[in-house]
């Protein structure tokens, strides 16, 4: 008799990629070895594994993993899978990701507004996507960091495959019918998911939803949304709010960085089996927190809540 799979509970299922055709039978899901440069992943509450060979196992090359001339190493390239957006296969492999925001010199030195770029990791510190803001000089200076964005994610391949869109949205919970909203394109042009920011008047709150509209997650901050020394946690709930599914948080990264830049590092947890395009937006949700609240650490005008 065929053994009986169960049905995955709603909203969490990864139906479009399945986890049993991830990596051919003999492929290791990561490159083998310890990867040493992962400053930082502790932080998280995240736990950096050694993926060592067993004696005797002989392990293909992988293939397709470039290394950048700082000796950045890329995740290696999945298989494609069927019913899953092109660029998004590496997500099925990983329930945690780090977001490393990175220092522009010109920014530090001036106070001039540069497009803001960030490495995504995973927990091995291998490099699954870079996402670049695409977003003219005078936007960024004039609107700051309510200011619409075109954000573009690509693979270790150059091809873009998520590209978030935020429109001009007012950044006050005092114009509850304007609030903040985030669409989520995988591949661009073709949208999968949105974060849209909800009323409340003391606490930051959104809701992840499909490409349909419909509710799959929910979101919650911190009533202060900032901290001294400690992390700052938003929690992943599901649409009931009985049950946490994950967890952004925004990671300390000691006085002078807080100090004199807004280069922020985030890491996301969700389960490994929640569809694909979710852990999309998860990411997107990540950028939208960033700039709403994290954007302007450097000169005195970071938001504490969704009042200031």
């Amino acid at each position: 008799l065929a053994a009986h799979k169960p049905a995955p509970a709603t909203g969490f299922s990864n139906a479009d990629c399945e986890l049993g055709s991830q990596v051919p039978c003999g492929h290791p899901r990561y490159a083998p070895g310890t990867y040493q440069d992962v400053a930082g992943a502790g932080s998280y509450g995240f736990q950096v594994q050694a993926m060592g060979v067993p004696a005797g196992l002989a392990v293909p090359p992988i293939q397709n993993q470039p290394i950048l001339k700082e000796g950045t190493i890329w995740m290696p390239i999945p298989l494609p899978l069927p019913n899953c957006p092109p660029g998004l296969e590496y997500l099925t492999q990983i329930g945690q990701i780090l977001i490393h925001q990175q220092t522009e010199l010109l920014e530090v030195l001036t106070g001039f507004e540069t497009n803001n770029k960030y490495e995504i990791k995973n927990t091995l510190g291998q490099r699954v996507y870079f996402a670049a803001e695409d977003t003219d000089c005078c936007t960024r200076n004039c609107c700051g960091p309510s200011r619409p964005f075109t954000l573009r994610i690509i693979d270790n391949l150059g091809h873009e495959v998520i590209t978030l869109q935020r429109p001009l949205r007012c950044s006050s919970c005092c114009f509850p019918c304007c609030l903040q909203e985030l669409e989520v394109q995988a591949p661009p042009g073709t949208p999968v998911g949105y974060v849209v920011q909800n009323w409340h008047p003391c606490l930051p709150k959104f809701t992840i939803q499909d490409e349909k509209r419909i509710d799959i997650l929910k979101i919650f901050g911190p009533c202060v949304v900032c901290s001294c020394c400690d992390d700052i946690h938003f929690e992943v709930k599901s649409v009931d709010e009985t049950s946490t599914v994950g967890r952004i948080s925004k990671q300390w990264t000691g006085f002078l960085k807080e100090a004199f830049t807004d280069a922020d590092n985030f890491g996301i947890t969700f389960p490994v089996d929640l569809n694909v395009k979710m852990k999309a937006v998860m990411i997107g949700a990540c950028f939208l927190i960033d700039f709403m609240f994290f954007e302007h650490a450097g000169d005195n005008q970071q938001r504490t809540g969704v009042w200031q």
